[in-house]
């Protein structure tokens, strides 16, 4: 008895300085299996998906879903709309995550969160990746010109008066600056195509 209440009382320190976790994090950490069944059972964590737990008493922000992404798929990166949303550039709430991964890395087949897989070459998956916290989770996230380069180039996926809207909105507020979404749109193969919508949008000043 004595051990279990060791356990739970491990548990719940654990929860408290991370809300999200996986399951081979809390058995890293000691925890064992029936501890965790028992916990979910009372009440105390919630199960959120297929190896991955949250704190019953956590204080979850709007971002939730990315921080739960990000803790099961660790090479992906939060990209196309779903960046655009978490840097409040768009008014439209995906109903999935937007997620990039390598051209042969694996890709989860789990539906909570909902996902949107985006295949991207190396060259494209690692510019422009930046760590925000959410829910006590680092959760890349792309920056604001590389999402926009990203949303540019691949009009297929995401309907271009997302990324028009994107791009006026980060001009209009001020969250980046136009040498540095043209910088992003060279690198992200993308200025081609952005050139003319962004020199319209400048143009006035």
């Amino acid at each position: 008895m004595a051990l279990i209440t060791s356990q739970r009382d491990k548990l719940k320190s654990l929860f408290e300085k991370r809300p999200i976790l996986r399951a081979r994090e809390l058995r890293a950490a000691g925890i064992a299996a029936e501890t965790i069944a028992r916990a979910v059972d009372e009440g105390d964590i919630d199960r959120i998906a297929r190896g991955l737990y949250q704190g019953a008493d956590a204080d979850i922000n709007a971002d939730q879903n990315l921080a739960e992404v990000a803790k099961r798929i660790p090479k992906g990166v939060i990209a196309m709309v779903s960046a655009l949303a978490y840097h409040g550039l768009t008014d439209q709430m995906p109903r999935r995550v937007w997620v990039a991964i390598g051209t042969s890395d694996w890709a989860p087949t789990s539906t909570h969160p909902p996902l949107k897989i985006v295949r991207f070459a190396d060259k494209y998956l690692k510019q422009g990746v930046a760590y925000h916290e959410i829910s006590g989770v680092e959760v890349p996230i792309y920056s604001i010109p590389k999402t926009l380069a990203d949303l540019f180039r691949n009009a297929r996926l995401a309907d271009r008066s997302v990324a028009i809207e994107g791009l006026r909105s980060a001009l209009d507020q001020r969250k980046t600056t136009p040498s540095e979404i043209a910088e992003a749109a060279v690198a992200g193969g993308a200025w081609k195509v952005m050139k003319p919508y962004l020199e319209a949008l400048t143009a006035h000043g």
